[in-house]
C-alpha cells in the first residue's frame, strides 16, 4: 500500500482534475500547502512509480494505478464522513478533518461494515458521490450556482467540504444538499447573487456561489 503522503498527493491530483481539468504543479503545491519544488519532487517520484504522468507545461494526470489509489482514499473519506454525521451526529462542518485521519487507516473489512451499516450510501453529508467498492463513481450532471441564470431554480447537489467556516455559514442560511434555490437576481461584473432559499432571501458572494454544485436547473 502506498505511503500516506503518496495517497494524499494522488487524492489531491484527482480532486484538482475534477475541479479544474488540467492539474498544474503550482495548483497542486497550493492544495498540499508545500513549495513548488517540493511538489515537483513528489511528482517525479510518483511518475517513477508509474502512478502519474507529467509533461512539462501540460500538467499532471493520474495513471490507472494512481487513480485506483485516489478513489480508494476518497471512498474511505466520504464513507467516514457519512458515518460520523449519520451515526455519531458530528456536524457536517467538522467531519472533514476527522475523515482525513481515518481514511489512511481504515481496513477493507471495517470499510465494508460501515458501508453496510449506513445502507450503502451513494453520497456523503456534503452531497459528494461515494465511489463504489470497485472504484466506479457516478457523478450527476451539475453546474455551479454562480452560473445559474436569474429566474431559474435548482437543487443543491454538492457543497465543497474544505472550509468548515463556510459550511457553517451555508448550513445556517439553508444552502445544504437537497435544498431548492431560486436565483432572483445577479449583479453585473461578477457581483453577488440574490437567492430565495428556505422561505427567505439571501445575498451570496459570486465566489462563494462557485462552491455549490446545482442539479435539476429549470425555469422558476
Amino acid at each position: 500500500m502506498p505511503t500516506q503522503p503518496i495517497q494524499d498527493y494522488l487524492k489531491a491530483i484527482y480532486e484538482l482534475h475534477q475541479e479544474e481539468g488540467r492539474v498544474a504543479t503550482t495548483a497542486l503545491a497550493r492544495r498540499m500547502d508545500v513549495s513548488a519544488p517540493s511538489a515537483t519532487s513528489m511528482i517525479k517520484k510518483l511518475a517513477e512509480l508509474g502512478l502519474v504522468r507529467h509533461e512539462p507545461y501540460q500538467g499532471v494526470a493520474l495513471e490507472p494505478s494512481g487513480e485506483r489509489v485516489a478513489l480508494e482514499m476518497i471512498r474511505h473519506h466520504r464513507l467516514v464522513e457519512q458515518f460520523l454525521a449519520e451515526v455519531l451526529g458530528v456536524p457536517w462542518d467538522e467531519v472533514h478533518d476527522e475523515a482525513e485521519r481515518w481514511e489512511h487507516v481504515l481496513s477493507e473489512d471495517v470499510e465494508d461494515r460501515i458501508d453496510e451499516v449506513l445502507g450503502f450510501p451513494t453520497s456523503d453529508p456534503h452531497g459528494s458521490p461515494i465511489p463504489g467498492r470497485d472504484g466506479s463513481i457516478v457523478r450527476p450532471e451539475t453546474v455551479p450556482l454562480a452560473e445559474v441564470e436569474p429566474g431559474h431554480r435548482a437543487l443543491v447537489a454538492e457543497v465543497s467540504d474544505r472550509d468548515g467556516e463556510v459550511l457553517r455559514y451555508l448550513g445556517r442560511i439553508g444552502l445544504v444538499p437537497g435544498a431548492e434555490v431560486t436565483v432572483l437576481s445577479a449583479e453585473p461584473f461578477d457581483g453577488p447573487l440574490t437567492l430565495a432559499v428556505s422561505g427567505g432571501q439571501q445575498v451570496l458572494d459570486r465566489e462563494l456561489a462557485r462552491e455549490l454544485q446545482m442539479a435539476e436547473v429549470r425555469a422558476a
